[in-house]
């Protein structure tokens, strides 16, 4: 069965976002050379990506508005609002639990939850996030879009792999 990955990076604090939304914090001490391709090691694993509309409306007006990063990918965005058609993306206001649930029992490689909050948190409290790979930027925010927000039930994790560069902490857990 394939596997939902979380692979995020939030603040020190826990926020994945600043108060107005932006990412432009998602730097370590001293951008180099020497960052580990943790990111191309992920996309050679999954064939899926999950987004949630505000994270794939930032991708398409700031990050990248002028090419689809994850071309060749299965592309689910999950939204209410009635968008023309976009090849290689699916707009769905499906339950993101439903659909992640038939996702996982079809063949094929790994599924990247690419974010944002209110998405990971409905799929963690349903227990269907497999892996968590969250990279902790050294800055603290004091608010904004937090990752996890309050579970209604207390959930164990099971440590896997720690690293560190850059001023920065990557913690790699599975669900038990």
């Amino acid at each position: 069965m394939r596997s939902v990955i979380l692979y995020i990076a939030m603040s020190l604090d826990g926020y994945i976002a600043d108060r107005a939304g932006g990412v432009g914090w998602l730097t370590g001490q001293e951008p180099g050379p020497d960052m580990p391709d943790s990111y191309n090691a992920l996309l050679e694993r999954i064939d899926t990506v999950l987004l949630g509309w505000n994270t794939y409306h930032q991708l398409v007006t700031e990050l990248s508005p002028d090419r689809w990063i994850y071309e060749g990918l299965d592309c689910y965005v999950f939204t209410h609002r009635a968008l023309p058609p976009v090849e290689g993306i699916a707009f769905t206001a499906e339950n993101p639990c439903s659909l992640v649930r038939r996702l996982k029992a079809r063949p094929g490689k790994d599924i990247w939850l690419c974010g944002g909050a209110a998405l990971a948190q409905a799929l963690a409290a349903a227990g269907l996030i497999d892996r968590y790979e969250i990279t902790v930027i050294p800055t603290l925010l004091g608010g904004g879009v937090p990752l996890f927000g309050t579970l209604a039930e207390e959930q164990q994790l099971r440590l896997l792999h720690t690293g560190t560069f850059n001023g920065m902490v990557e913690l790699v857990y599975a669900h038990r």
